[in-house]
């Protein structure tokens, strides 16, 4: 990824070792227009920078799932599903509005040809498998015990997490055995290689389990692109939103559910009727060779358009406004 995002660019600058300010000053140099804070309140982020003035406008996306709450960020890029305009208040960005989702694909992977068999994965030879390879810290106690009554209510069903450490695989299987439910039904998926060999593997699961309030943002994408269905629960916040955003960028609304009692329900009711789920998946397959999310080269134009308009506004000398960027299709580019 690093070599192929230099030989992308005209210019590439590692500046790990530099200062916060000999950054801003040689950001100032170049003249840089636009600068994307990617990391937001994160580890290992310089929100310094930003807050040094790195450019004119200043941009939060991807990497931090709501607002910044500083005056010195100009927008943040969302879409009408993450931010409803109701939403708005709570931002001290203004919204930029992509047309589809603002979750970025790439279209360059590739799935590998390895055919993952159950057993190779721990899994059984049957029964229904439910996953999630969410980070750990996402799963909170409410959303752990949503699975468990999932789990009593469909016989011969697993849970199947990505692998951590053992302190924290130890403390799921003693919460798992606290509900009544056999430890032997938790498995875990240890990690890949190669994330080509992960999204081949993805397709041994039967149905994606989200998580609130922080919902799936990559593990989502990718199960969605290997025609997994994911079931989420939509929030109020942007983190438990981001899984209906990519839902709906894939024509499939019909797996966001309102409530937890709503997402236990439709859980249940999908693993003991195989012809819905069926029906799920092959609207899903159906959808997702003309699907929004995976097209890389239009959602480049989408953000490019965004871009532009900040930029127009700007040398206007017009404040910062929310930006709707207009709906195009591959046949445009």
């Amino acid at each position: 990824m690093n070599l192929r995002i230099k030989a992308g660019v005209d210019h590439f600058y590692d500046v790990r070792m530099m200062s916060h300010k000999d950054v801003v000053l040689l950001s100032r140099s170049l003249e840089i227009d636009i600068a994307i804070d990617l990391g937001g309140y994160t580890h290992r982020s310089r929100t310094e920078l930003f807050a040094m003035s790195v450019a004119p406008i200043q941009v939060n996306y991807l990497g931090y799932s709501g607002t910044m709450g500083a005056e010195y960020m100009d927008y943040i890029i969302a879409d009408q599903t993450l931010i409803p305009e109701e939403s708005q208040q709570h931002y001290s960005e203004k919204i930029t509005y992509l047309p589809n989702s603002f979750m970025v694909n790439d279209t360059k992977i590739k799935v590998s040809k390895r055919n993952f068999a159950r057993q190779e994965a721990g899994l059984p030879g049957v029964g229904f498998v439910f996953c999630c390879f969410n980070n750990h810290y996402k799963i909170t106690p409410k959303v752990f015990n949503s699975w468990m009554r999932i789990l009593s209510k469909v016989d011969g069903s697993v849970l199947w997490l990505s692998k951590a450490n053992k302190i924290i695989v130890e403390s799921l299987k003693k919460e798992t055995e606290y509900n009544g439910i056999d430890e032997a039904r938790l498995i875990f998926a240890p990690r890949l290689e190669f994330i080509e060999d992960h999204l081949s593997r993805v397709k041994l699961a039967d149905l994606f389990l989200d998580t609130l309030p922080y919902n799936a943002h990559t593990t989502s994408s990718d199960a969605l692109r290997m025609g997994l269905p994911v079931l989420t629960c939509v929030g109020k916040s942007f983190a438990s939103r981001v899984a209906a955003s990519l839902l709906n960028a894939v024509g499939l609304p019909d797996l966001i559910t309102n409530t937890h009692e709503e997402y236990e329900v439709l859980a249940v009711e999908l693993a003991k009727n195989p012809k819905k789920l069926k029906t799920i998946k092959d609207k899903l397959a159906k959808n997702l060779p003309s699907a929004p999310l995976y097209d890389t080269p239009l959602f480049t134009k989408h953000l490019e358009s965004a871009y532009k308009k900040m930029y127009e506004r700007y040398h206007e000398g017009l404040e910062s406004d929310h930006i709707y960027v207009e709906r195009l299709n591959s046949s445009n580019l």
